[in-house]
């Protein structure tokens, strides 16, 4: 049964026996293994298999006893050490160096602490210098990686942003790190790297707190910013922020971040939101870490909680094995589309974009989602879908594969039309 089809016929719940159910055990453990960066293909097999195995709809019930199951197997992967210090994510080659810093027992968030630097030069020692023993007075565990490469945009470049998502999951996995307290912070190249990486990932963080560096901007031939790169500023509607710039930073100097807030404001005007956006621009503090120090950097952000299901999001895509954002899942995301999706009644979402947005779905969590009644969804002023959810395993393991209960759904419905309908 093809997974279209099976959204649109009704058929009873599943009872598996004990060879079929070890079966998916099976094929939820390779799944989990596996990432969207480099094993798109074989996962997308896996969820045929799935389909297959278990081509029934799953009732709440049953859905809830899976998703323990899924999320037992996530909790078997890698970890961090609950030891303080320096590490190599991958010991045997010396490669993928962090420090682990702040409080490893029990902590209160995650911090991920970017440092600056440049073509030849970064440190993560820098950060955790700077910003450790901060975490460490908010009760937070704190992560500072060193770029795989040192590149001016070492952030995100020669596979360093898959491997600071990684680390994330990680350092949850080991420590027990609440999903919703998930906090990006850097200076020069970390200010980058924090505006980046937490606009790509916003879903997935609770605040950001980039300090003398910002977006990559487009400058015309007399070196005047005009604009920004894509699959930034769109992304931050619902991500409280506090962006500290000196108007006397000879080395970043405040240009490109003021074209970042114009962007912001224009956002603001057109879609709502960006309501915890504060731009601070002091003058006198050259290149120089926050004024206030760690302490008062982390307080700024310390207040703030992820918004996993806002009621809006817009989303502009920028990297294709970035497939999930909040409620939205996007099988091929077209990079520099931008998609804005509403929930304007409790099961009714309204999308709007100038793209073709053939595989992108709706995810049904409980949490903004009434999944026992019709949902409707319109695209563009038109409905192209609507009927009762159903929840299916591997829309379970497609969603839960992030260890995350706010991002996991069930059930989810295409925001295009399917065929043959």
């Amino acid at each position: 049964m093809s997974l279209v089809l099976a959204l649109v016929l009704a058929v009873p719940a599943f009872d598996l026996d004990k060879k079929v159910v070890k079966e998916i055990e099976a094929r939820i453990e390779r799944y989990l293994e596996l990432d969207d960066h480099t094993g798109l293909d074989e996962r997308a097999r896996i969820l045929e298999e799935v389909d297959r195995l278990a081509p029934e709809p799953l009732t709440e019930k049953e859905a809830k006893r899976w998703r323990e199951r899924v999320f037992d197997a996530w909790g078997n992967g890698r970890r961090l050490p609950k030891k303080t210090g320096r590490e190599h994510f991958w010991e045997k080659e010396k490669r993928g160096l962090y420090i682990i810093g702040g409080v490893t027992k029990k902590p209160k968030g995650l911090l991920i602490g970017m440092h600056g630097g440049g073509v030849g030069s970064g440190d993560c020692g820098e950060a955790a210098g700077f910003l450790s023993s901060a975490a460490k007075k908010r009760k937070w565990v704190a992560i500072f990686p060193e770029v795989l490469e040192k590149t001016e945009h070492g952030w995100t470049t020669s596979g360093t942003e898959e491997w600071v998502m990684d680390l994330v999951d990680c350092a949850r996995r080991t420590y027990g790190v609440d999903p919703n307290r998930v906090y990006f912070a850097g200076h020069s190249m970390g200010g980058f790297g924090s505006w980046t990486l937490g606009a790509h990932h916003a879903d997935r963080v609770a605040a950001l707190g980039p300090a003398a560096g910002a977006p990559t901007p487009y400058t015309n031939e007399h070196g005047v910013v005009w604009d920004i790169e894509a699959g930034v500023v769109p992304n931050l509607r619902n991500v409280p922020m506090r962006v500290f710039q000196s108007a006397d930073d000879p080395q970043v100097p405040p240009d490109a971040n003021r074209a970042a807030v114009k962007k912001v404001e224009e956002a603001r005007a057109q879609w709502g939101g960006y309501e915890d956006f504060e731009y601070i621009e002091v003058d006198g503090h050259g290149h120089s870490y926050p004024p206030g120090g760690g302490k008062d950097w982390l307080a700024a952000l310390a207040d703030f909680e992820r918004d996993a299901h806002p009621e809006k999001i817009v989303w502009q895509p920028k990297l294709a094995w970035k497939r999930q954002f909040y409620w939205l899942f996007w099988e091929r995301p077209e990079a520099g589309a931008v998609v804005v999706a509403e929930v304007v009644e409790r099961n009714r979402v309204r999308v709007e974009s100038e793209w073709p947005l053939e595989g992108l779905w709706i995810l049904l969590h409980p949490g903004r989602f009434d999944l026992e009644k019709e949902v409707t969804v319109e695209v563009g002023g038109e409905e192209v879908w609507r009927g009762v959810p159903e929840r299916r395993l591997s829309t379970l393991l497609l969603t839960g594969a992030l260890g995350d209960e706010e991002l996991c759904s069930a059930a989810r419905v295409p925001a295009f039309t399917p065929a043959g309908r």
